[in-house]
């Protein structure tokens, strides 16, 4: 049996964000944007709803006098990253059997 993918790092966005925060010690709301493609709006979501889940952490500040929104994958966004790859892995893997 295949294993469950969490829904809440299947959505398009989301795990766009994780992929990114995975491979950098943080990245801010600007970045994230720029490189997701999203809108403001969108990103804020999904950035809270990746809080709230615990796996990202947000701190706002100031760089200068601008405004910066600086996120961070947690230990638990790590796990949770690290066990999607692995069953997306899994799910592949079954479809070569099939072949």
């Amino acid at each position: 049996m295949l294993p469950k993918l969490d829904p809440l790092l299947h959505s398009e966005l989301r795990l766009a964000v994780m992929s990114i925060l995975a491979g950098v010690d943080e990245a801010d709301f600007t970045y994230l944007k720029k490189q997701t493609g999203a809108t403001s709006g969108n990103l804020s979501v999904q950035i809270d709803k990746l809080t709230t889940a615990g796996y990202i952490t947000v701190e706002k500040g100031f760089k200068g006098k601008m405004p910066r929104t600086a996120c961070r994958i947690t230990p638990a966004g790590q796990e949770a990253f690290k066990n999607y790859v692995s069953a997306l892995q899994e799910y592949l893997s079954a479809s070569k059997e099939v072949k």
